[in-house]
């Protein structure tokens, strides 16, 4: 199997407080060549960059708020971002977006942090990655504004086929994860056999979505090769097709070297 890259997994969530280092170790023996670690509000932003200060080979930060989180959203705060995305080790803004499915925060609150946060991503030419749930209404209009001005990828998608399609039009990746893996995920199944390969990331989301065969344990990006060898199976390729593809996608993404 090729060198892969994880775009997306949370290494500074608590549950891997007890063994990180492990973690980080078993990327190495699986050829993740690197993880990108979104933050979910400030105080895991601030996480996010201290890993990858620490492992400078093997992480990568996002700032950001997620949507459950956007009541701290303010201009404070996206100064303080915009202070952090400064730094080499930010190579995005995110996570953020919208979640209609929980509804932690109201949905106007939610419709303006994530615009306030475009609007950084925008200024500081940096990609965006976006948490998305119940809410492709809000999640296409809003995206339709900054068409051409922003790049990005919709993380953890699960939608239908014609989503996919809307999403890649307006110019963003999709994340596929462990989800792919499940047994009666047909909507993200049919997605992940569209996808073009030039649009395709792959993703843990650790420590949540774990894939078949591990369902239920703790994620870690070790285990972002069972989505591969699922995609790779659903598409009818090599595997190291569908690693090469989004490795170069993921490092022309988030401009890594």
């Amino acid at each position: 199997m090729n060198d892969i890259i994880d775009s997306h997994a949370h290494l500074d969530d608590n549950r891997f407080s007890m063994d990180r280092a492990d973690v980080i170790a078993r990327m190495e023996e699986y050829r993740i060549i690197m993880a990108i670690n979104p933050g979910a509000n400030y105080e895991s932003s601030k996480k996010a960059l201290r890993l990858a200060k620490k492992y400078p080979e093997k992480i990568k930060a996002a700032v950001g708020t997620h949507p459950h989180d956007v009541d701290e959203v303010n201009l404070l705060l996206l100064e303080e971002y915009e202070k952090m995305a400064k730094d080499p080790d930010v190579v995005a803004i995110g996570e953020i977006g919208l979640d209609y499915y929980y509804d932690n925060c109201d949905r106007e609150v939610q419709k303006n942090a994530f615009r306030m946060q475009l609007d950084l991503a925008e200024k500081l030419n940096l990609p965006v990655i976006i948490h998305n749930r119940d809410s492709d209404g809000d999640m296409v209009e809003i995206l339709s504004e900054y068409q051409g001005r922003l790049r990005g990828v919709i993380h953890s998608f699960t939608g239908s086929v014609e989503m996919a399609k809307r999403y890649t039009n307006l110019g963003f990746y999709l994340g596929f994860g462990g989800v792919v893996t499940f047994k009666n995920a047909r909507k993200v199944v049919e997605s992940a056999a569209w996808v073009p390969l030039e649009r395709l990331l792959i993703e843990t989301d650790a420590p949540y979505l774990t894939p078949v065969p591990h369902r239920g344990k703790r994620n870690e990006p070790s285990y972002v090769r069972y989505t591969a060898e699922k995609i790779a199976e659903i598409k009818g390729i090599h595997v190291a097709q569908i690693t090469g593809y989004s490795k170069r996608n993921a490092m022309d993404l988030f401009g890594l070297r």
